[in-house]
């Protein structure tokens, strides 16, 4: 099997594994572990297991110029964003936050525009107002009665947020993922990760009762930890290798696809008008957004 064709697998196992994280994190949040908590054992176990296959990459030092971006990423990709998204996760349902997630490509086009000085195209400013309705229309018009999701529209709003902040570490972090190799990179920004997101949730991970957790609540940790957290950051690794950076973002498209059809097999949501209309929106505007331009080129003579 060639080195390009298990790139693709391990994209598609990523985004794969993405896609299930909505409907097992959910599972667990807010019965057994509060979403804050569960940060803290997200960043802390993958911290952990950074450190733990560290040795096998090569010793690098942080140049002292780069630990101000190091901590600015740390803000967006470990603390901020993770804060947000579970804690919208716990407020919403599964499929919202599926669909809000794949707004992310929209605002790394914006973020690149406004800060790397990209040129946004009439189709892409088109894709992101079409994303950007959908993505209002599931937080202004996404309401249910769901004992699990007491406030569908402001947890709708965190993950839309938290697709901000991911976006935003996105444009800032690719000086350092140049820069340094990946186990270095990631062991010291999920211990920063570990250091920021210890406030908000240090109350709520000291309440959780280890021994009354069910089985399938040790199992949902264990795979956020492993395999939302660790194996989808060497899967996405790996991928960069072998695929540019554009065709392994493609992948994104597949994960609200993973992430309805697993919440409604396993009973955890259900599809609406509003949720069909908004993902259709959501998908056409981040396809629009993102989609290269056709390049003709004149033969030579």
């Amino acid at each position: 099997m060639n080195k390009r064709l298990l790139a693709i697998i391990a994209a598609i196992g990523a985004t794969t594994i993405y896609g299930i994280n909505h409907t097992v994190a959910k599972g667990i949040m807010p019965h057994y572990v509060q979403p804050f908590g569960f940060i803290i054992l997200r960043v802390l176990g993958a911290a952990i297991l950074f450190w733990l296959i560290s040795p096998f990459g090569p010793k690098e030092k942080i140049d002292r110029k780069d630990y101000l971006r190091m901590i600015v990423c740390a803000f967006l990709g470990m603390g901020l964003n993770m804060l947000v998204f579970f804690k919208g996760l716990s407020l919403s349902t599964p499929i919202n936050s599926a669909v809000l997630i794949t707004t992310t490509p929209i605002v790394v086009l914006v973020l690149s525009a406004v800060i790397l000085k990209e040129k946004i195209s009439n189709r892409k400013i088109l894709g992101i107002g079409i994303g950007l309705l959908g993505a209002l229309g599931l937080i202004l018009y996404g309401s249910e009665v769901r004992q699990d999701a007491p406030n569908i529209p402001m947890g709708n709003f965190l993950i839309f947020l938290n697709s901000m902040f991911y976006g935003s570490y996105l444009v800032v972090v690719k000086a350092l993922i140049m820069k340094y190799h990946p186990f270095t990179f990631m062991k010291w920004l999920f211990s920063l990760g570990v250091l920021i997101c210890l406030p908000f949730g240090y109350e709520e991970f000291m309440q959780i009762s280890w021994a009354t957790l069910p089985y399938e609540a040790y199992w949902g940790i264990a795979f956020v930890i492993l395999g939302t957290t660790f194996c989808t950051y060497l899967f996405n690794i790996f991928a960069l290798t072998q695929l540019k950076a554009s065709t392994l973002s493609a992948f994104v498209y597949v994960q609200p696809l993973v992430g309805i059809g697993y919440a409604i097999i396993t009973g955890q949501d259900n599809l609406t008008l509003v949720k069909i209309v908004a993902a259709c929106f959501v998908l056409v505007g981040v396809y629009l957004a993102s989609r290269q331009p056709k390049r003709f080129y004149k033969k030579s003579t």
